[in-house]
């Protein structure tokens, strides 16, 4: 048999070499789509369902999710929400929009200054900072909640608005444990931005201040809005450190209780008469205002993700 009739026999060609259409297919990356579409399918479906079987339990009766727990809402009514906010959600819910009010603020601050100095600026001791930084992300919280807790406590002595069971207390500590993150994602993306507006606004006698809020704090918001979303998470399912820092310490001190600790609260609270719907309905308080954030700001996410590889 010649070379051409071994080439013209091999499965998957034709006569000459000419690849068929099943093989064309595989080669222009169809089966490869049809996995990865798949596995997108399957990722949406372990993330929907839960959410929606949250959601809908919680215009259930506790007859009904314990009878069936994927069965249909006899009606859709607003009582187990009116219980839920009644149960004390409605104060966790406030003590945590003010926690993340300041810490966010700080945190965004802080960290893209701190960013934009070390991206930008050389100086002896830069990298050092900057690494020192990068592996203040890689240190687990778990490791630092006794030291935190007498650390926040002997601040509480000095001022007891840094203490434990305090805003302010707990805002500080948010913004020292999402710093090191904020600032390792600003560095690179202030690293790609380009330089020429930087320096022609200083040639024309603009101040490092002033070119830093009105320059490039405007190039930078995808990025900004990116890490802004992450910390927002990150913040507001935050539960080990407020279970440790926010306790009331004497005998009717107000309670200062994140969501998180609320919603296991009032699972706890319930004991054996349980209300299955008013937890479900605090659950769902608790996930709507990350949920409407996300997708409020989806494609500026996704632009602060992928702009520094285009870039």
């Amino acid at each position: 048999m010649t070379t051409v009739d071994k080439a013209a026999s091999l499965p998957g060609q034709r006569t000459g070499g000419r690849p068929t259409d099943r093989t064309q297919r595989f080669a222009d990356g169809g089966v490869l789509n049809v996995f990865s579409h798949g596995f997108l399918a399957l990722w949406a479906a372990m993330i929907v369902l839960p959410l929606a079987w949250v959601v809908l339990g919680s215009f259930k009766t506790d007859a009904q999710i314990n009878g069936s727990a994927w069965s249909w809402p006899a009606s859709f009514g607003f009582d187990a929400f009116g219980r839920a906010w009644e149960k004390g959600i409605g104060g966790f819910f406030l003590n945590t929009l003010i926690v993340l009010a300041g810490s966010l603020t700080l945190t965004m601050l802080l960290g893209s200054m701190a960013a934009y100095v070390l991206a930008r600026y050389e100086f002896r001791g830069n990298k050092v900072i900057y690494y020192l930084f990068v592996a203040g992300s890689m240190f687990p919280v778990y490791l630092a909640l006794v030291p935190l807790f007498f650390m926040v406590r002997n601040l509480g002595e000095i001022s007891p608005l840094l203490g434990l069971n305090s805003y302010l207390g707990l805002i500080l500590v948010y913004v020292a444990y999402s710093l090191p993150f904020t600032v390792f994602f600003m560095y690179s993306f202030f690293r790609t931005l380009p330089t020429a507006v930087h320096e022609a606004a200083m040639l024309d006698g603009c101040s490092h201040t002033r070119a830093f809020f009105q320059i490039m704090v405007p190039m930078a918001k995808p990025g900004l809005i990116s890490v802004g979303i992450f910390n927002v998470l990150g913040q507001w399912n935050q539960y080990i450190l407020p279970v440790t820092l926010m306790q009331p310490t004497t005998a009717g001190e107000a309670d200062h209780s994140m969501l998180a600790q609320g919603l296991v609260n009032l699972a706890l609270q319930s004991g054996y008469k349980s209300d299955a719907p008013a937890l479900f309905a605090g659950m769902t308080i608790a996930m709507l205002p990350v949920l409407v954030v996300y997708l409020s700001f989806q494609r500026q996410v996704q632009s602060g993700l992928t702009s520094a590889t285009l870039k």
